[in-house]
């Protein structure tokens, strides 16, 4: 029997060894209140943030032994991450010194277990010292900036612990070791306009302890960071934590196997779905589809004063912490559909009720706009309005109100929206860099991809209108997307596999970016000639797939040179790019091109959750067989987890196991599954009221209800 719902021991990543500074993305954890990064020492950790409380990238805990830092001793450190801890160790000399790191379920704060064991002949003392720093502060507004909010904080001692807390005396941060004592550092305060990231991380205070570790023998003390927004939640939550440490690394593990194990669960009330239990020998396809799913609820943030009552965030620790982006929430969307509807529902409404136009995503602790408008974002909501609807069977969504008009008539006017982005030519001009790829200079304007999108939009809002009795308006809008199709066509350069983006100057610059791949391959490939369908695979196989991963841009593009980002770059690709592209593949009549990958692709699975960009081996060496996570650091500036990993649900669900689910809820299935398993099936999928079982041949078969 194979297993079907995953633990965390699972999904754990491969251990990695590494030195002081070299190309490793610092981990992280949540406890879905808050984030931390957990750095390279043994025991350091940045971005502490419990929502509404943040200090940045500030880092803490950083380790001395006997004195000396242990960064200096040059000695390698081996990090095993699961969704629940962050197992250090090294050996320093006789010493071997293991840490384990959570993110304390239910509580604002993080522990850390710090094992000494003595593997000399002699009784010993060893002094644990860690510099510790905070910058919390309380913002009032929503956090704007890729870094979140900090601020300079008075420190006071507090017993065997550190007190930091803002001007406002608004946020808290109280650290300490167990059994230890705590000193401030003497240190001058530092400007406000100190710039922690580039000059230094700023230095509070000292936390220190003395362990008596006899020979072949251990000793243990812990570190306790709690925050809060006023000085006695702070001391109750470390008071709390610090009183049982291993407790709450014991909470960690049950917390986060509940998760995993909810996530499949209809009757759990964890979320307010669940997504369907593959059954399969395939450890590759397994392996594939658990990261997936971890890379979804890994996401979901229900802390206290969260204006949506629960939500998914982005990216995680480093930046853009409580901020949904409507583009990689869509890539998630028929995850986000089955997962937890009503919290998608909610989500949905939300940013209808705002303008799409001018912004990228919302806050969850103001509700309000970040960032700059995204091109997709018309796409992006058509994509969430369908996916809920004909999963949930919710076809009264169409006809609520939302601001002045129903979702029903939101929707047609995100479809028809590209009309009035059109600057003498028949396709839309989407905009400049930063509203498109932002580190691909040739991808503006008049892309394949978008306008391929606007084809298939207006026949889904056609499909939607139908679906409400307006057979005219689903007629109109069906005669609009075939007369906009051929436009997106003609951009393709015969020969090629590739399209032109169009310049407001009359140009055509050819662009060889997956994202037009994926795209155009995802919502026309029933329109494109056989030889536009074969080309395209070739040019993806010959210039974009790899072993493991794929490159975002052909290096063969001249704006390979433009950026060293490997998010859409030539040097590696965001996450959810290898899964459109799979679907594309499938879509294009190539399924064996990607089920001859996923097992290369599997091996990439294996550093936890999916970063926000992969490296290419021809960039960067992989680790262990997988492609290796990009760090957070200039010139990369990549996150070590993202959201859109949902992307994977989907390619197993609609291109492995083809099943195609209609506006109306008509469950088909043809899927490539058996060429990894001829035995698969899918268990559970529910559509609407119904729950279906999806077999590796294509046979479906209603199951008892939820």
């Amino acid at each position: 029997m194979h297993p079907l719902i995953p633990t965390v021991e699972d999904l754990a990543a491969d251990a990695v060894t590494h030195h002081y500074d070299d190309m490793i993305a610092p981990t992280g954890l949540t406890n879905m209140f808050g984030t931390v990064r957990v750095d390279h020492d043994l025991t350091a950790i940045s971005a502490v943030q419990f929502p509404p409380v943040s200090q940045g990238l500030t880092q803490t805990a950083v380790l001395f032994v006997d004195g000396r830092l242990f960064a200096s001793y040059g000695v390698p450190v081996t990090h095993e991450w699961r969704a629940d801890r962050v197992v250090r160790r090294a050996t320093v000399g006789e010493l071997e010194i293991e840490t384990t790191t959570v993110c304390v379920p239910g509580k604002t704060a993080v522990a850390i277990d710090i094992a000494v064991r003595n593997t000399g002949s002699q009784d010993r003392e060893v002094r644990i010292g860690l510099s510790a720093a905070a910058r919390v502060t309380r913002s009032q507004e929503a956090w704007l900036d890729a870094e979140s909010p900090s601020e300079r904080d008075t420190a006071t001692v507090d017993g065997e612990r550190l007190l930091f807390s803002s001007a406002d005396a608004a946020a808290w941060s109280a650290q300490g070791l167990a059994g230890g004592s705590a000193a401030l550092s003497g240190v001058a305060s530092l400007p406000e306009a100190f710039d922690t990231g580039i000059g230094g991380n700023g230095r509070g205070g000292e936390l220190s302890v003395a362990l008596a570790v006899p020979a072949g023998g251990a000793a243990h003390t812990a570190y306790v960071q709690a925050v809060g927004i006023s000085r006695d939640d702070a001391a109750r939550t470390y008071d709390a934590v610090m009183a049982d440490v291993p407790g709450a690394v014991a909470a960690a593990e049950e917390f986060w196997n509940r998760q995993l194990h909810a996530a499949f669960d209809p009757d759990d009330g964890e979320f307010s779905g669940a997504l369907p239990v593959l059954e399969t020998a395939s450890a590759p396809l397994r392996r594939l589809y658990w990261w997936a799913v971890l890379g979804v609820i890994w996401f979901r943030r229900d802390f206290a004063g969260n204006v949506l009552g629960r939500s998914y965030d982005t990216l995680m620790p480093n930046y853009w912490g409580t901020t949904t982006f409507i583009w990689d929430y869509s890539l998630s969307s028929v995850s986000h559909a089955l997962l937890d509807p009503a919290e998608m529902r909610n989500q949905v409404r939300h940013w209808i009720s705002l303008d799409i136009h001018s912004h990228f995503g919302t806050s969850s602790l103001t509700g309000g706009p970040v960032g700059r408008w995204y091109s997709v974002n018309d796409y992006a909501m058509t994509r969430l309005v369908h996916d809920y609807v004909r999963f949930t069977g919710d076809t009264a969504f169409l006809d609520e109100i939302v601001g002045d008009q129903t979702v029903a008539e939101s929707v047609r006017q995100w479809a028809m929206a590209w009309k009035k982005l059109r600057r003498g030519t028949a396709l839309a001009d989407y905009g400049e860099i930063d509203n498109l790829l932002e580190c691909v200079s040739s991808y503006t304007h008049e892309v394949a991809s978008l306008n391929a999108a606007n084809v298939w939009s207006m026949r889904t809002a056609a499909a939607l209108a139908e679906l409400r009795g307006d057979l005219s308006g689903g007629a109109e809008l069906r005669a609009e997307a075939d007369a906009l199709l051929p436009a997106v066509i003609e951009r393709y350069l015969p020969g090629e596999g590739i399209f032109t983006a169009g310049q407001p100057d009359g140009t055509q610059l050819p662009v060889r970016h997956c994202y037009d791949f994926s795209v155009v391959g995802t919502t026309i490939a029933d329109d494109l000639a056989p030889s536009i369908r074969d080309e395209m695979v070739s040019f993806f196989q010959r210039e974009l797939q790899t072993d493991n991963w794929m490159r975002a841009l052909s290096p063969w593009d001249p704006d390979a040179s433009y950026s060293p980002r490997p998010d859409h770059q030539w040097n590696g690709a965001y996450p959810a790019w290898p899964a459109d592209a799979g679907r594309a593949l499938a879509a294009l009549g190539a399924p064996e091109v990607l089920t001859s990958w996923v097992e290369g692709l599997s091996r990439t699975a294996n550093q936890g959750p999916m970063g926000q960009a992969h490296f290419v081996e021809e960039a960067v060496p992989g680790i262990n067989g997988g492609a290796r996570k990009a760090p957070p650091q200039l010139p990369y500036i990549i996150d070590w987890s993202c959201s859109s990993s949902g992307a994977w649900v989907e390619l197993v669900i609609e291109a492995l196991f083809g099943v195609s689910v209609a506006a109306d809820g008509t469950v088909r299935a043809s899927g490539c599954v058996a060429a990894l398993d001829p035995h698969a099936v899918l268990r559970g999928l529910r559509v609407g009221e119904k729950t279906y079982d999806i077999d590796a041949s294509g046979g479906i078969t209603e199951t008892p209800g939820l």
